[in-house]
Formats: structure tokens, C-alpha cells, sequence
């Protein structure tokens, strides 16, 4: 439902117009540029640079730490983490290419980027990924002190593309609900995959 709300969003913009000449997204996008300044380009443009380092980075320290103490669990926590990211990334490219929605820049006057982002829009790789980092990491580990933390940092990396100007606000939800889907649907496959059989160590649950 939230998904088919975002698609609406989408490709019906003027069902939602605020005015003539802007559509609720571009609206708010345009709210951003207004509040931009120097130093806070500079954090935001750091806060989304941190993403892909972040997927990568996180996933195989729980793996490394896995290996070094030879902790079969960890391992497959570590294992479960790239397995998300990976997931969300896959879903995310097939939808860019299927939706061919244009970016906000190119298409709203006055509007211009502040940071990189090519490609089509629709949905944001970035938050994606970041949104399945965070989950998969918060449902690894479910302790506050993880989950809040890994979801503050999830929703500034899709605040940064909306005040970048590099994708829509619809952009960044979709892309926050792929990313958290991804993770919980890894989450239930690996449930799955190693739940415990008698007699067969080897498959204990990982989480």
C-alpha cells in the first residue's frame, strides 16, 4: 500500500500539485534549496558519502570478528548484512530502469544539484541501501542502542539526497521501503535456512 502510494506520487504529480508549476515533490525540494547553505552542503554531502563505505564497511567487520573468533553465528550475521544490501541494491537497479523517472534536477526549473547522482531517480539507491544496512544490522542485534543509532544514520543519508537535490522526496520513501523490505525478507530466509534440525549442528540460527 505505502509503495503504490509513493508509484502515485510518482506518475500522477499533478494530482498532487501544489500550484501550476510545481508538484508536491518538486515543492519540496525546492523548500530545501531554499534553506541551503555552505557548511550544511558540506555535512550533507559527507552524511551520503558515507553509504556505500557504511554497507560495505559493516558487514564484513561482523564477518571478520566472525572469523576470528570462529563464531559460526557471527558469521552469518555478517553474511546476512551483505546479503541485504546486496538485495536491496539488485531490486533498487531493476526499478531505476524500469521506471525511468528523470531526475528532479532535470526536470524542475530553478532546482539544481549540489552533489553527484546520475541515472534515473526512481527509487534512491542510496537510502535503499542504507535503509537495509540499518535494519538488517538492528534485526542482527536488537538492542536500542543499535537500532537508533543505524536508524538516525539511515534517515539522514535520504534526508541528504532531498537537500541535495538529487532525488525526490518519493524517491528517498520508496527507496527507505525497499531497503527495510529487503532486510526483513533476508531476515525470514535465513530463519529459514538455518532453523535447527535434529541432529544437524551445522544449522543452528544464526540470529
Amino acid at each position: 500500500m505505502l509503495l503504490g502510494a509513493v508509484c502515485f506520487c510518482c506518475f500522477k504529480p499533478k494530482a498532487v500539485a501544489q500550484s501550476n508549476k510545481y508538484s508536491l515533490d518538486q515543492h519540496i525540494l525546492m523548500e530545501f534549496q531554499e534553506g541551503r547553505n555552505v557548511g550544511k552542503t558540506r555535512v550533507m554531502e559527507g552524511i551520503s558519502n558515507t553509504t556505500e563505505f557504511a554497507s560495505v564497511a559493516v558487514p564484513a567487520a561482523i564477518l571478520v570478528a566472525g572469523l576470528i573468533d570462529n563464531n559460526s553465528s557471527t558469521i552469518k550475521k555478517g553474511l546476512y548484512l551483505a546479503e541485504s544490501a546486496a538485495a536491496s541494491t539488485f531490486i533498487t537497479f531493476g526499478m531505476k530502469y524500469a521506471f525511468q523517472r528523470s531526475r528532479p534536477y532535470l526536470v524542475t526549473p530553478g532546482l539544481t544539484k549540489v552533489s553527484g547522482g546520475g541515472g534515473p531517480s526512481f527509487p534512491s539507491g542510496h537510502t535503499s541501501v542504507a535503509f537495509a544496512t540499518a535494519t538488517s544490522l538492528t534485526l542482527a542485534y536488537p538492542k536500542w542502542y543499535v537500532a537508533v543509532p543505524a536508524y538516525a544514520w539511515a534517515a539522514s543519508v535520504g534526508y541528504s539526497r532531498m537537500y541535495l537535490g538529487v532525488h525526490y522526496p518519493s524517491d528517498v520513501l520508496a527507496g527507505a521501503v525497499i531497503g527495510a523490505g529487503s532486510a526483513w525478507l533476508m531476515y525470514k530466509a535465513n530463519k529459514w535456512l538455518f532453523k535447527k534440525k535434529p541432529g544437524v549442528n551445522e544449522l543452528r540460527p544464526a540470529f
